[in-house]
């Protein structure tokens, strides 16, 4: 495989890695309403038989900084969304008037807040560890060709400083993720 083909794969792994944490961090709660607390929730739906992203069965919108307003595109399926919202794990309590369901995000509190800062520092760090898995598989797959003599050895060492440059990219890129959360979370 040439060395811009794995170089170019690298990069492709390593940005997935980036756009999965980015993905991630939308759902953690802030103390502010943001529809990515509750669009990706799951939703057991006994109507339809089957399990929907909340995304999917309402329309979400932020009419304050701290409520967010789901409107059912089905009626029937309040029920069902009001459940899913108690039993996961964002701790706001769905207030419902049978049309519309309420959902007013509280402030975090102190403990709260902590405890979602070591959330989103692991997270990073594990995006960091799959980006760095990512380096080590491609450097082998370099040296594995360097081996076959299928590119010299100056090529492989290029390749593999070109890998070090992509890594520490991406890293900086989760780095500054997680202190954009972070700093999020922080504001009272």
């Amino acid at each position: 495989m040439p060395v811009d083909e794995i170089e170019f794969e690298c990069e492709e792994l390593m940005e997935k890695a980036v756009d999965y944490l980015r993905q991630e961090l939308r759902g953690v709660r802030t103390g502010r309403a943001s529809p990515g607390l509750v669009e990706h929730l799951k939703v057991p739906v006994e109507a339809y038989g089957s399990t929907m992203e909340l995304r999917e069965l309402a329309s979400i919108s932020v009419p304050e900084g701290n409520l967010l307003l789901l409107k059912p595109y089905d009626p029937s399926v309040l029920k069902d969304i009001e459940r899913a919202i108690l039993t996961s794990d964002i701790g706001i309590t769905p207030m419902s008037d049978g049309k519309v369901i309420r959902l007013p995000v509280p402030p975090l509190s102190g403990e709260r807040r902590q405890k979602m800062l070591a959330q989103i520092r692991k997270m990073g760090e594990n995006q960091k560890v799959a980006i760095r898995n990512t380096r080590r598989d491609m450097n082998r797959r370099i040296e594995a060709e360097e081996k076959e003599s299928k590119i010299s050895e100056d090529e492989a060492e290029k390749a593999q400083e070109n890998i070090q440059q992509l890594t520490k990219k991406y890293e900086s890129q989760v780095d500054a993720l997680v202190a954009a959360k972070a700093k999020e979370i922080e504001e009272v």
